[in-house]
């Protein structure tokens, strides 16, 4: 298990001793922060916005008609075949909405408890993408591109800034559901950045970490010198080569050594109180969403910097496993109570005006139906929907509004780089100015592209 890098430069061969210096110690942003961390919540497979928050009585009136030529014109779309015999049709969701909150959020009965929360978050409807299957999908959500290599959003967070948290590593992934996410460690890797920034998985098990116990007849005191004998070789290396992989190698005993102190205690459910488990729905020692949504808060209480779950699977085609009603009740069952138990749980304990809240997929799904054995949607990267909350949002509103199918934003239109400006700029740091140069060009999370969403902020 990486878990660390001592040097955030410096590739070059040192002509004496390398200074021991910690790369994960906190750092000024490029201007005062409103939020301190981040948990996003990554629904992976791509939710459908039209079943769940995008309201759209027109989609009703004109159920089963072929949408007008104009829409797709020239758009890509996955599984072409399933619309290349006849001009695929318009499909009407069975689900029903409500207006919420004060704010009169429509949000529809496949989420219930979310409905509750609506007053404390902000709702996007007109997020855009650009790649239109899984893998490179959700990669460009977490790196800005889908080339293998880049830094994750993670990655990127804490070189920035670092992470408040000594004991714990400053990036975690939780994960839950059938599978992991498409593409896999990608989309928490530090890319060319040094390996300390990258994200590290914890276990979706009874031990999220294994090997916290030092084996039978190994005394603290024994694997101490043990480690400082490794330590000293690992450090005469790397005053002669520079190579900050070497950092990393030292760091990665180091942590692991403090993990064996704070982990415990971390990953100690027990601890928490019957009201507070019933509340996120979580059952200590049994894998799922609602664990990993409480254990969120825990890292980030004690000063993680990143926090990202995903949870699988929320790629409704309409195949076996893959269908809009009882398998997409199922997930949003997984998901629903946790995701607005967090909020509560981190407003009550003041940790909400702190911590930035993203929820959300890759991509969302679209008006058309899939013609299959089953009710399911398509990819659709012109228009979905994501929510985010806490530290620097503005609650209670909704942002974006898209056509009367739902295909495509027609007002305050956000793409994925916008949400990522907008992360950064919240934790104090300059999307533009956020760079690393690696092989004479200097790159960045979002690319040559992002603004910060303005509207957004409180």
């Amino acid at each position: 298990m990486a878990l660390g890098s001592l040097l955030t430069e410096g590739r070059a061969r040192a002509a004496g001793p390398v200074p021991m210096v910690n790369p994960m110690a906190p750092k000024p942003g490029h201007f005062p922060a409103r939020a301190k961390s981040v948990i996003f919540l990554f629904m992976a497979g791509g939710p459908s916005q039209l079943e769940l928050f995008d309201y759209k009585p027109r989609l009703q009136e004109y159920h089963n008609q072929p949408i007008p030529e104009s829409f797709i014109q020239g758009k890509r779309f996955a599984f072409m075949d399933t619309f290349a015999k006849e001009r695929p049709k318009l499909l009407a969701t069975k689900r029903k909405f409500a207006q919420h909150g004060q704010s009169g959020a429509w949000v529809s009965e496949c989420l219930p408890e979310t409905a509750t929360i609506v007053d404390e978050i902000a709702i996007i409807k007109s997020v855009s993408t650009e790649p239109i299957n899984h893998a490179p999908a959700k990669l460009f959500v977490n790196t800005g591109t889908t080339q293998f290599g880049r830094p994750s959003m993670g990655a990127w967070v804490t070189y920035g800034i670092g992470s408040e948290s000594q004991d714990l590593p400053g990036f975690v992934v939780l994960q839950s559901g059938p599978r992991g996410p498409r593409g896999g460690a990608v989309n928490w890797g530090s890319g060319f950045l040094p390996s300390t920034y990258q994200g590290v998985p914890l276990r979706n098990g009874p031990e999220p970490i294994l090997d916290l116990a030092s084996p039978p007849g190994i005394d603290p005191r024994r694997q101490r010198r043990a480690l400082d004998a490794i330590r000293d070789l690992n450090a005469e290396r790397l005053d002669a080569t520079g190579d900050p992989e070497i950092a990393t190698r030292i760091a990665s005993y180091e942590m692991a050594y403090r993990m064996q102190t704070s982990a415990p205690e971390l990953i100690d459910l027990g601890g928490e109180t019957q009201e507070t488990l019933a509340m996120y729905g979580a059952e200590p020692g049994k894998p799922s969403f609602a664990n990993n949504c409480l254990l969120a808060r825990r890292l980030v209480e004690r000063g993680v910097r990143f926090v990202q779950l995903y949870h699988t699977n929320w790629d409704h085609h309409g195949g076996p496993g893959e269908d809009l009603g009882k398998d997409l009740d199922k997930v949003c069952r997984e998901v629903d109570r946790p995701c607005a138990a967090l909020i509560r749980d981190l407003k009550a304990r003041g940790l909400l005006d702190e911590t930035l809240v993203l929820w959300g997929g890759e991509f969302g799904r679209t008006p058309m139906g899939e013609v299959r054995a089953q009710v399911g949607r398509n990819h659709h990267v012109d228009a979905f929907t994501m929510w985010m909350a806490g530290a620097g949002i503005k609650a209670g509103i909704t942002l974006g509004e898209t056509d009367d199918f739902g295909f495509a934003p027609i007002e305050d239109a956000v793409h994925v780089h916008d949400i990522q400006a907008t992360i950064l700029h919240l934790l104090g740091l300059d999307h533009t100015r956020l760079t690393y140069r690696f092989q004479g060009r200097d790159f960045r999370l979002t690319d040559v592209g992002g603004r910060v969403i303005t509207k957004l902020l409180s």
